[in-house]
């Protein structure tokens, strides 16, 4: 899965380069959410003293919004048009590399097929998909932490006022807890989904050949029998997401309302401005997003993990990693 898209000169450019090119335009991504997010606190303020001042200045405040938000829709379009082209040119990487292998293993393995195709399709979006999040996600904290401590200051709250970068700590608090309790309660999910890709591809396998021979093929009693097991699985699966989905959404929804709880009071005392308050939540937003990144993608990690048994299984059943071992100590 990684040595032949990371390993192999002729991936090399696009690999390691492309890599590099994506973790700039994320820094690039990253220096603008500061910007817009120090932009919060004059704008709001502006706004709690719009009597008191220039309507001028609403609109300069406008403008330089645009000049920030416009720069970094052109930065996150092209990002994630090149992030989808790298994904594939490692989709390519993984078909090629395992083609040969496969072809020349004496070994039969379940559904050899649908792993060089679907699976390496999948496992290629999915670490796309997450590799982009988690280091926006590791830019982000190492941005904004220090923004947040500073405006843990302005915290008024018994007992919190007392910690230092106390709206960081509840942060980290928090996303421990959830990702805990996630872990807890999502804990079958990976078996159902590995056990869902096995029953899904004995159904294509026989309508494959059905397709060839529809009177030996595809009869009545064998797709009974196959939709079954799918149809089975399934439920097991929606059952154990319905309750998952349930305590992902009851945390989304408390998180929104923590940087109000606790920096809220302090409005009401002037201990701060609405532009202090908005930038705290924008900051603790970003912070608690990223914290809570494996948290948040937790059914697309269930999902890339029966991928990787499957593609493990593949290459250990066709010698895979044997072969490229052996192929390295030789050079």
């Amino acid at each position: 899965m990684w040595r032949s898209f990371f390993t192999d000169r002729k991936w090399i450019l696009w690999s390691w380069g492309g890599s590099l090119f994506i973790i700039l335009s994320l820094f690039s991504q990253t220096w603008i959410d500061v910007k817009i997010n120090q932009w919060y606190k004059g704008f709001y303020d502006l706004l709690q003293k719009a009597p008191e001042r220039e309507i001028s200045e609403f609109y300069e405040g406008i403008i330089i919004f645009f000049k920030l938000a416009l720069p970094y829709v052109i930065i996150y379009t092209i990002t994630n048009y090149f992030t989808r082209l790298w994904a594939f040119r490692w989709r390519e990487a993984m078909t090629y590399s395992y083609m040969p292998y496969w072809k020349a293993a004496d070994a039969k393995v379940e559904g050899a097929s649908q792993r060089i195709q679907e699976d390496a399709m999948n496992f290629a979006k999915i670490v796309e998909s997450l590799g982009l999040q988690i280091v926006r996600a590791l830019m982000l904290l190492i941005a904004f932490i220090p923004i947040l401590w500073g405006l843990s200051e302005n915290v008024i709250i018994p007992f919190f006022k007392d910690i230092s970068g106390s709206l960081v700590v509840v942060s980290l608090t928090a996303s421990l807890g959830g990702l805990l309790i996630s872990w807890i309660v999502g804990i079958k999910l990976p078996g159902l989904e590995y056990n869902n890709q096995k029953v899904e591809a004995a159904f294509r396998k026989e309508l494959v050949y059905a397709e060839d021979d529809r009177i030996n093929y595809a009869g009545p009693g064998t797709i009974l029998q196959l939709f079954t097991g799918i149809k089975f699985n399934y439920h097991k699966l929606f059952l154990h997401y319905g309750y998952f989905d349930l305590w992902i959404i009851m945390y989304n929804q408390s998180m929104v309302m923590v940087p109000y709880l606790l920096m809220g009071p302090g409005l009401f005392t002037g201990a701060m401005t609405l532009g202090v308050l908005v930038q705290t939540s924008s900051a603790f937003r970003e912070v608690q997003s990223s914290f809570s990144l494996f948290l948040q993608n937790w059914t697309r990690i269930t999902e890339l993990r029966s991928i990787y048994m499957r593609l493990s299984e593949f290459e250990l059943a066709i010698g895979f990693n044997k072969k490229i071992k052996t192929k390295t100590k030789k050079v």
